[in-house]
C-alpha cells in the first residue's frame, strides 16, 4: 500500500502582545508570560505536535490546547478547524518565533496518512525524537526522551497499540481511549527512539490490515 501525505492547514493566527489580566488569570499565566500567541489548525494532533516543538525553538509555553468536538468537518466556523492553541511567552518576538516554528510542522513536517483513495481513513504513526515541555508534560516523561504518537480511528488504534507495544520495548504514558472529542483513538509510547519508530511502524503494519481486511474474523 502506497500512503499519501495528508497534511493540516494553520487556519488563523494572532498575537496579543500585552494580554489583559483577566484573561491572563483564565490562563493562569505567569509574571513572564506577557505576550500570547494562538493558532487554529485542521487536524488536532498536527497541532499537538507542533505546539509542542514550538517550546523547543522559542521561549514559550503552551498554556492551552484542546481539540474541537466531531473534528473539522463540524467546526464552529472556517477558521476554526479541529484543534486550537495558545502560547505564552515574555515578548512578542518569543511569541512570533512559537508561531512559525508550529507552523513549520504543520506546514512541512509531521502528517497523517491516508489509507484509502478518498483520504477518508488516516493513520498517525508519528516519532519524536525529542519531546518538548509540552508533550513531555502530557506523557509524565523527562523533557528531551522520545516518544511514539500513534493515532487512528477507534478499532484500527487499540489494534495497532498492542502490536506497537509487542513490537519493542516502549511503554504507554498516555492512552487516548474511544471517543476522543475528534472520535480517533490511539496513544503515546515511550521508550528509545530506535523503540518507538520499531513501535510505530508495527502500529502502522496493523492498521493496514484492518484497512485492509476490515472483516478477517467474523
Amino acid at each position: 500500500m502506497v500512503l499519501e501525505p495528508v497534511r493540516a492547514q494553520v487556519l488563523a493566527t494572532r498575537i496579543i502582545a500585552n494580554v489583559d489580566g483577566a484573561l491572563a488569570r483564565q490562563f493562569r499565566l505567569s509574571p513572564r508570560h506577557r505576550s500570547i500567541g494562538m493558532l487554529t489548525v485542521t487536524i488536532d494532533d498536527v497541532g499537538y505536535t507542533a505546539v509542542d516543538e514550538a517550546t523547543k525553538r522559542a521561549e514559550v509555553d503552551v498554556v492551552y490546547a484542546k481539540s474541537f468536538y466531531a473534528g473539522s468537518a463540524h467546526s464552529s466556523g472556517p477558521l476554526s478547524g479541529e484543534f486550537i492553541g495558545v502560547l505564552a511567552g515574555p515578548t512578542p518576538d518569543e511569541v512570533r518565533s512559537g508561531l512559525e516554528a508550529a507552523a513549520q510542522v504543520v506546514d512541512r513536517g509531521a502528517c497523517f496518512y491516508a489509507l484509502d483513495a478518498k483520504g477518508e481513513h488516516t493513520v498517525y504513526p508519528h516519532v519524536i525524537s525529542r519531546t518538548g515541555r509540552y508533550l513531555s508534560k502530557v506523557a509524565g516523561i523527562a523533557e528531551g526522551e522520545p516518544l511514539a504518537y500513534l493515532i487512528a480511528p477507534p478499532l484500527e488504534a487499540m489494534f495497532g497499540l498492542d502490536a506497537a507495544l509487542k513490537a519493542a520495548t516502549v511503554r504507554l504514558a498516555k492512552f487516548y481511549g474511544p471517543p476522543t472529542e475528534t472520535n480517533f483513538a490511539g496513544g503515546l509510547l515511550t521508550g528509545s527512539q530506535s523503540a518507538c519508530t520499531a513501535a510505530a511502524a508495527a502500529f502502522l503494519e496493523a492498521v493496514i490490515a484492518v484497512a485492509e481486511s476490515p472483516l478477517a474474523v467474523r
